[in-house]
């Protein structure tokens, strides 16, 4: 890697060589939490040794205590290696959507939506507001937030489904008990530096006397340019210069941003097809229940993960959640441990 860093062509692709040295920066961290653990394992063998062959209870409890710290260490990194997925790396975008019931849903949106920003700001996480829609008398009714860091679309894509609340409405003057439901949608950033592949075949130019108000600067020849891509029949034309050679290069920059465009509309299409189909099934497929009343209980509905510690979990205590459900993902199993209180 150092010779990766001292390589004098490196930086020539920009883009290019900020890919690489990120790479490098994870995996060092990786390595140097793998030697950690290591140095942890070799040093805890070492001294219950010595604490048992000295009858030193205390210091074979202490090394304990550290071998204990490292099994957990050792289980996230473990989890670490799961989030392979081809846009597990990438920032990640959350929309939070209130489903029927008025401002006890849109309340219980702007809770969850809270509860996220909490659970990323505790990772060091970026949170950017893109959209918010306040709802009628209190909470809100959507909110998209740009979620920015190191695997930040792996760890929250297991959160996309419905969400359940149950408690007595502070809204109800009768406080009755309420059930209310939000939705919940996670989807990667995309790299939008797309490379747009134009084939000659696939072009018609025409050549054309720019046309004008009249006067000196109407150009006069048959300098400008109309270039047609016939697999999609987009048409893009320049007559700015009286170059026929630079109407071309702009048309053809032209050409390729209109293309550009079409291939975002595409993506903004399928995402919404994506998103219809979600919401026709969502409010079936709920996958995690927060119950205030009668009792307290958030529960996993997937991997049966649950705690009494609602508190905790709507402040954005949501690791082993996410923990246990990549794990079933992965896995195909269940969490990795049945219950967080």
């Amino acid at each position: 890697m150092n010779a990766l860093s001292e390589d004098p062509n490196l930086w020539n692709n920009a883009a290019k060589a900020q890919a690489l040295m990120k790479e490098r920066t994870t995996l060092e961290v990786k390595i140097k939490e793998i030697d950690g653990l290591q140095t942890d394992l070799d040093d805890s063998v070492e001294l219950i040794e010595m604490g048992e062959m000295e009858g030193d209870d205390a210091i074979v409890k202490e090394a304990e205590a550290v071998l204990r710290a490292a099994k957990g260490r050792a289980e996230k990194a473990e989890l670490q290696t799961l989030l392979s997925g081809e846009a597990d790396a990438n920032n990640c975008f959350l929309e939070v959507h209130a489903g029927a019931g008025g401002t006890e849903a849109q309340d219980w949106a702007e809770m969850l939506t809270r509860m996220y920003v909490r659970w990323a700001e505790s990772h060091g996480y970026k949170t950017e507001w893109l959209e918010e829609s306040a709802g009628e008398e209190a909470g809100i009714k959507s909110a998209t937030i740009k979620i920015s860091g190191d695997n930040a679309y792996g760890w929250m894509k297991t959160e996309s489904g419905v969400h359940r609340l149950v408690r007595i409405s502070p809204y109800d003057s009768a406080a009755r008990r309420h059930t209310s439901f939000t939705s919940v949608w996670v989807y990667p950033e995309i790299d939008d530096d797309i490379d747009i592949v134009i084939e000659d075949k696939d072009l018609r130019i025409d050549t054309y006397r720019a046309s004008g108000a009249g006067g000196q600067h109407v150009n006069k020849t048959d300098s400008a340019i109309r270039i047609t891509h016939l697999p999609t029949g987009i048409v893009v034309q320049c007559q700015n210069d009286r170059s026929q050679h630079k109407n071309r290069a702009t048309a053809f920059k032209m050409l390729q941003a209109r293309l550009y465009e079409a291939e975002l509309q595409k993506r903004e299409e399928a995402t919404q097809a994506a998103h219809d189909a979600k919401t026709d099934i969502g409010w079936g497929h709920q996958i995690r229940s927060y119950v205030l009343q009668p009792y307290q209980m958030v529960k996993d509905l997937r991997t049966g993960v649950e705690t009494s510690n609602t508190g905790a979990v709507l402040d954005g205590d949501l690791d082993p959640f996410m923990e246990a459900a990549l794990a079933h993902r992965v896995k195909g199993g269940g969490g990795m441990v049945d219950d967080i209180d």
